[in-house]
């Protein structure tokens, strides 16, 4: 196969390898950082020898994120305050909403981040691009039968530990009530909006004003949102997006960004308030200069 073939069967299984890769590793910049490496491997690859691209470029993709995932773990460790994935925006990434929105949702890509690398890999390929049991086995290596295994493992993960979400519609709209009690500072209006174990968790690596520990429970939640609304929300104006095929906010001042906003929720009330604060994560939603 000459090079520009090459080129052209990668380009079409391009955004299902990135796909593939930000699911396993909840970082927009990492999964192409990635892509690219598996680009190169496929131009010095003999490829000759490979009667199926499509299948090796995935296989490759995978088995790559696999080993990426087990030292990016290790990179966290040293992460100021919480972890959260990257968001991507997902009403203008051809890449991730063209071909499945399957485990994209912020939700389950922290309920993946508690499965072994294999398992969430076993996850991703069945649950999000339906690939056949066996051929998911020939990637990892490892016997249909373990494969099931996997698979069934983290569907209970995933499903035990996510309650029922409510609509892009009802979310949207708690986003827009939320955020406009916390400007407000108004203790008894946010209570009402949580269930009783939510948790407000900020990803900001060490940026300024962004709580390094994960807050929970109801009342102590509203007291922090509360605590910081004098002030922090000054100026700020919300500009809705959608990210991971959710609604978001992206809290814009002065012509930057200082946080993105996210949450999931049930019928119970909001279970997450998703702060992201790093800059690196957030650079992608800048309005164009």
């Amino acid at each position: 196969m000459e090079l520009d073939e090459a080129a052209s069967v990668f380009m079409q299984v391009r955004p299902r390898l990135f796909g593939i890769a930000y699911r396993m590793l909840g970082s927009a910049a990492e999964a192409e950082d990635l892509v690219q490496d598996v680009w190169l491997r496929w131009q010095n690859y003999d490829r000759g020898t490979v009667r199926n691209p499509a299948a090796f470029l995935a296989t490759t993709t995978t088995r790559l994120a696999i080993n990426q995932l087990q030292s990016a773990r290790v990179r966290r460790e040293t992460y100021i305050g919480p972890w959260l994935p990257e968001p991507v925006d997902t009403s203008a990434d051809p890449y991730l909403g063209a071909e499945t929105g399957d485990a994209l949702e912020f939700a389950v890509l922290i309920l993946l981040e508690k499965l072994t690398p294999t398992e969430r890999a076993a996850y991703v390929l069945r649950e999000a691009f339906d690939y056949p049991y066996a051929q998911i086995a020939l990637i990892l290596q490892t016997s249909e039968p373990a494969v099931r295994q996997l698979v069934s493992r983290a569907r209970k993960h995933v499903t035990s530990e996510r309650k029922a979400p409510v609509d892009v519609g009802a979310q949207r709209e708690l986003l827009s009530t939320f955020i406009t009690a916390a400007r407000a500072g108004d203790l008894a209006g946010l209570e009402r909006l949580f269930a009783a174990g939510v948790a407000s968790i900020t990803d900001g690596n060490g940026a300024k004003h962004a709580a390094r520990r994960v807050v929970e429970g109801a009342a102590p939640v509203a007291r922090f949102i509360a605590a910081f609304s004098s002030f922090w929300w000054e100026g700020v104006e919300a500009r809705f997006v959608t990210v991971n095929g959710r609604p978001a906010a992206v809290l814009e001042h002065a012509g930057g960004i200082k946080a993105m906003l996210t949450l999931t929720a049930s019928a119970d009330g909001i279970d997450h308030l998703l702060w992201l604060m790093n800059p690196d994560k957030i650079a992608a939603f800048r309005r164009p200069a």
